[in-house]
């Protein structure tokens, strides 16, 4: 059997059969399609005795499918990604990097924060002695204070991880 099934009458392929035989979709158009409107034939009983004497041009319709100006290295930006190719590979990794640094430096305060807290205590023990609402401050500081501060450390670690991603597409894109 040949790869091509259709019909074929002098050497001219045929269209497949079934085609518009089912529920007919009206296509929407493409994003940024722009389409001038064109005045309809006029129909009916009335208008099929009065025939014009001359025949007018429909007018013409424009219709701009895509931007002239989109730069092709969007394209071709999202090509070399999804094949993975040294600059894809350069682009994904310089990403990866940036995340990686911020992450560091988030944990990084982390640490020297609630690291911090018992050196304090230590090295001044009048602050260990002070006692808020009947609990001693250091099991308020240290039991707490921990849990706010780190949802909000990642609380900004994600919005920061976010901007990252944004500026990436926004590099790709542009």
């Amino acid at each position: 059997m040949t790869d091509d099934f259709y019909r074929r009458v002098n050497g001219v392929r045929e269209p497949d059969p079934t085609l518009g035989k089912g529920k007919p979709k009206k296509p929407a158009p493409p994003e940024g399609a722009a389409v001038e409107p064109v005045p309809g034939a006029p129909s009916g009983p009335k208008h099929e005795q009065a025939k014009p004497e001359h025949h007018a041009k429909p007018k013409r319709q424009r219709v701009i499918l895509a931007d002239p100006r989109q730069a092709t290295s969007t394209l071709r930006s999202r090509v070399e990604l999804e094949e993975q190719t040294s600059w894809g590979k350069l682009l994904v990794r310089d990403l990866v990097k940036i995340q990686l640094r911020t992450a560091s430096l988030l944990a990084l305060l982390v640490m020297v924060t609630l690291c911090s807290l018992p050196v304090l205590f230590y090295l001044i023990p009048s602050f260990g002695r002070v006692i808020v609402v009947g609990i001693p401050l250091p099991w308020l500081i240290l039991g707490v204070a921990p849990f706010p501060f780190l949802f909000g450390i990642g609380l900004w670690y994600n919005r920061l991880a976010e901007r990252h991603e944004r500026d990436f597409v926004d590099m790709i894109e542009n």
